[in-house]
């Protein structure tokens, strides 16, 4: 199963490079990854239906619950055909439908196709969520489109807000219902489901969550909002795939919920509500793929009744909703393109007699809608029948008075599906009286075919009803029977009221499509004006510009615009609440040294002074310089107390922050403020200030006196030896808290980015920031070239004006330079045994290119790295990530490192941690890092300043 995940993640990436190729094989090649699924979901049929699911499971961090579950059973298997299959179908279809060039769509979709089947394969809450969000962001992805129109990006805003809402509501229902089974795997869950008051808060959540995804009302206007989206985006997307998560999810906890107290009277009240009305709504529509979607809504409501019910016949009539759904909406939405395509609107009151000269096109539709309407033989005639069953007898799932009014809603809704079949029909091909007749070329196979599949495959699955009895009865099983016994599918259960219940539908549904007589003038008539229902979209509107208006509200009067201001309260915060509560539960302090050296004694002085005189001092080169002496007096406490590593870093750390924010300073006035602060505001600055520092001196000592339990760095450094490390500190940062470096040097590229980025917006944004005088493209402030050869001394050294040229300086870069590298890469190398590592050894190498940079400048640097920052950056992201990864494929866990022992002829024995891989990608990102920050910083710093930049010349520092 992660195979074929990997494989749809594989070939997406590859479909925007294949898409350059002539031809349409990209579409081809997408289709391989979902019907790999559907061979492999075939070879594995036989025995899940039997009772034995395929598992697989990855461990992630499983101390910590974090374990990738995969399972295969009935219900996943049914989902499987209606993602795979469907996206085999549509696939082929895009390949006639997109014009040539759609790598992206192509790539989306898969995208796409691989999200939802991990989705529907998912036996653990939070992995199910990750999907659950891959496939939204995927969807606004295809919405928006490249570059797309205004109301289509719209639309994608409103999609992803209301599912991504509905997600967050229900990350923390699952987060309740893991925490109070002791569980995150689904199967576990289900099978023995907790109880108590926060599961019932937690099932509400949850719900809330499937309810905005498969779009039920009152959170339904994304989904019609979304049909400005292509045509197969919708049939795949909003048809088959996507809008059913949310009710395969009631599905899949039904069997273990469904007796909670909210879980019926909720699924049953929101989605018969959306069955009737939603149908109600499709009458109304003269868009042909907004009628479609508004049954779609209709139609999900009834299977969240069918699938949330919890009896064994309603399991069934689900089951088998959820087959035939896929099947005929599908086709129907591949027709409405074809039109599209051919007739070149999809308004009903345009189209006239596309039936003649589309017959084949038109039989194809009129074999979905009647699977749609409910017609026999086909699947959707079944599925309705043992709707009808379930409710005529509920049973478990409602009492006999409840029971009633849901089967007459079932029944309304179902009057109400036949006549919009109807109208659809009506609309895509008759004849109109007012209308010229359209005069569509007929499509080829390519267009044609697919949608032919989806709804002969309906037809096929209802005459063959025995073998999709077998799958629907499987999942089915899971529930209660009925009074009357087990129910099973069957095209004739002989003359019953459910048979009498069908021929009154169709009745009914035709009657109403006859009274429409819209037909005959192409006017709404007044009676479905009176009946109007509220205007989602505006709702939505309105709702999304009330929170707009709130939240500037709110900014307005919490936002003083004083970044003093906003740190008094934060500051005051921290001490008022956890100070008072330190204060009321005492602080013990027994155990507790306030120092173990007398070295220390001295180090604390000199930063507290160097703090002190930070507060005091009115220039901003002082402060710095001061600021840097207090993390240099910290790195000697550091090392004092025996922490070389952290010492070694935090001196780097404080050299390099020094070297840049003087470079800033070049930009800036040399002096904080032109005038003191009022003394009441230094005084009240000053108590704060005090405070905090006699709260946090407090608080440690109270924090490491307090500790009962052992110290894990006890354990980490019995462990060390496992990792073949003597430094336990390098081995706590590639191996133990392996996963807490890639998350942060992660952070670290992100920031450099963010500042790179904030730099090049300040070049560009004209000259009124660069001041009267100065022509950018004048070439006098040299860009960074990565292939400039190395023909002079230092090649950037003629940026800088003869008053600021060294040539002692030079020399000796010339000199240090190469030596700073080594060292860098002999502490990378000796990390794992000696104070060093990635992280330190990268900093040093950031040092020597300092150098060159102040003294070469700019293009000095890509004189000395081969290539651009950026890459070396990523790539050290990359091997970090490939080398935390890789063990996963051997079966290991990840991040996980190995020792690798072996004998060399002249150097002997050579052992070492593969951990030292991944040290080498955060050396290599700290390097890009530092080299990006740089570059970065030259395209502007080393200019003269313009009188909108802030100073004058007199008032810059130099």
């Amino acid at each position: 199963m992660l195979v074929l995940l990997a494989a749809h993640v594989g070939v997406a990436a590859a479909l925007p490079w294949w898409a350059r190729r002539p031809g349409r094989g990209v579409w081809l090649l997408a289709a391989l990854a979902p019907l790999a699924v559907l061979v492999w979901s075939a070879v594995h049929t036989t025995g899940v239906l039997r009772g034995s699911p395929v598992t697989e499971s990855l461990a992630w961090a499983p101390s910590l619950g974090l374990v990738f579950d995969l399972r295969l059973d009935a219900l996943s298997l049914l989902m499987v055909w209606v993602v795979a299959g469907t996206g085999v179908v549509v696939l082929a279809y895009s390949a006639r439908y997109f014009e040539r060039g759609a790598g992206r769509e192509a790539a989306l979709l898969l995208a796409f196709a691989g999200a939802m089947t991990g989705l529907v394969l998912a036996d653990n809450l939070l992995a199910l969520y990750v999907f659950w969000e891959l496939t939204t962001v995927v969807s606004y992805l295809l919405i928006a489109g490249p570059g797309g129109s205004r109301e289509r990006r719209r639309a994608a805003e409103q999609a992803l807000v209301v599912t991504v809402a509905g997600g967050l509501v229900m990350l923390a229902g699952f987060v309740i219902l893991g925490q109070s089974a002791g569980t995150y795997r689904i199967s576990e869950l289900v099978a023995d489901p907790p109880r108590g008051p926060a599961v019932t808060a937690a099932v509400v959540l949850v719900l809330v969550g499937a309810l905005a995804k498969s779009a039920q009302m009152p959170l339904h206007g994304w989904l019609p909002a979304a049909m400005v989206a292509p045509t197969p985006v919708s049939a795949y997307l909003h048809a088959a795939a996507m809008v059913k998560a949310g009710v395969y999810l009631v599905a899949r906890l039904a069997p273990g919920f469904a007796d909670v107290a909210p879980w019926r009277p909720l699924l049953f009240t929101v989605g018969l509500v959306s069955l009737v009305l939603g149908a109600w709504r499709a009458l109304r529509e003269t868009d042909l793929k907004r009628l479609l979607a508004y049954g779609t809504i209709s139609e999900l409501g009834l299977m969240m009744v069918l699938l949330g019910a919890g009896t064994r016949t309603a399991a069934i009539a689900g089951a088998a909703m959820l087959l035939a759904h896929a099947a005929f909406k599908s086709a129907l939405f591949m027709v409405t393109g074809v039109l599209d395509r051919r007739a070149g609107t999809r308004d009903l009151r345009e189209l006239s007699g596309v039936g003649r000269r589309l017959p084949g096109v038109a039989a194809v539709a009129a074999l979905a809608a009647a699977s749609m309407a409910g017609l026999p033989p086909l699947l959707g005639f079944l599925g309705k029948e043992a709707g009808y069953e379930a409710f005529l007898h509920p049973g478990e799932a409602a009492p006999p008075a409840a029971g009633a009014v849901v089967l007459g809603a079932l029944v309304l809704g179902s009057v109400l599906t036949v006549a919009y079949a109807a109208r659809f029909l009506w609309g895509a091909f008759a004849r109109k009286p007012w209308a010229e007749p359209s005069l569509p070329e007929p499509p080829g196979a390519g267009l044609a075919g697919p949608p032919a599949v989806t709804a002969v495959a309906g037809l096929v699955a209802g005459v063959w009803y025995a073998a999709t009895a077998v799958p629907v009865t499987a999942y089915a099983d899971d529930f209660p029977a009925g009074p009357d016994g087990p129910y099973e599918l069957a095209l004739w259960h002989g003359l019953t009221p459910v048979l009498g219940l069908s021929a009154l539908t169709l009745l009914l549904g035709a009657a109403v499509f006859a009274a429409d007589r819209e037909r005959a003038t192409g006017s709404r008539p007044r009676w479905k004006e009176l009946l109007r229902l509220p205007d989602s979209q505006l709702a939505y509107r309105r709702s999304v510009s009330g929170v707009g208006g709130l939240a500037l509200r709110v900014a307005a009067t919490t936002q003083a615009g004083s970044l003093p201001v906003y740190l008094l309260v934060l500051l005051v915060t921290v001490v008022v609440l956890p100070g008072t509560a330190l204060a009321v539960l005492g602080a013990g302090f027994d155990g507790a040294v306030p120092w173990t050296s007398a070295v220390q004694l001295p180090l604390a002085v000199v930063v507290l002074t160097a703090a002190a005189g930070v507060a005091a001092t009115r220039h901003r080169l002082t402060g710095v310089l001061l600021a840097g002496a207090v993390g240099y007096g910290v790195a000697g406490l550091f090392l004092v107390r025996g922490a070389p590593d952290l010492a070694l870093a935090q001196f780097l750390v404080e050299t390099l922050t020094l070297v840049f924010i003087v470079l800033v300073l070049r930009r800036m006035p040399s002096r904080f403020t032109p005038e003191r602060s009022a003394p009441r505001a230094r005084l009240a600055r000053g108590a704060v200030a005090t405070a905090i520092g006699v709260f946090v001196a407090v608080f440690s000592l109270a924090a490491s006196a307090a500790r009962s339990a052992p110290p894990v760095s006890g354990e980490q450094v019995r462990r060390s030896a496992e990792a073949a490390a003597h430094n336990v500190v390098n081995a706590i940062v590639v191996d133990f808290r392996a996963l807490d470096t890639l998350g942060e040097i992660t952070v670290l590229l992100v920031a450099a980015l963010g500042v790179v980025s904030l730099v090049s917006i300040w070049e560009l944004s004209g000259p009124v920031l660069h001041g009267p005088g100065r022509d950018r493209s004048s070439g006098a402030h040299p860009v960074t070239r990565w292939d400039e050869p190395l023909e002079r001394w230092l090649p950037g050294a003629g940026e800088r004006p003869g008053g600021e040229r060294s040539l002692l300086l030079e020399v000796v870069t010339r000199l240090l330079f190469p030596s700073v590298v080594v060292l860098s890469l002999y502490l990378l190398f000796v990390g794992h045994s000696d104070p060093g590592g990635g992280f330190a050894a990268g900093l040093v190498a950031g040092q020597a290119y300092v150098l060159r940079y102040l003294v070469g400048g700019r293009a000095d640097l890509g004189a000395v790295v081969p290539v651009g920052p950026g890459v070396i950056a990523g790539g050290g992201l990359v091997v970090a990530a490939v080398t935390g990864l890789a063990p996963a494929l051997g079966g290991a866990e990840p991040l996980s490192a190995a020792v690798v022992t072996g004998q060399l002829p002249v150097i002997g024995t050579l052992k070492f941690a593969t951990s030292l891989v991944f040290d080498i990608g955060v050396y290599l990102l700290v390097v890009g890092v530092v080299v990006k920050l740089l570059s970065g910083l030259g395209i502007s710093l080393g200019r003269e300043p313009g009188p909108a930049a802030g100073g004058t010349e007199g008032d810059t520092l130099r």
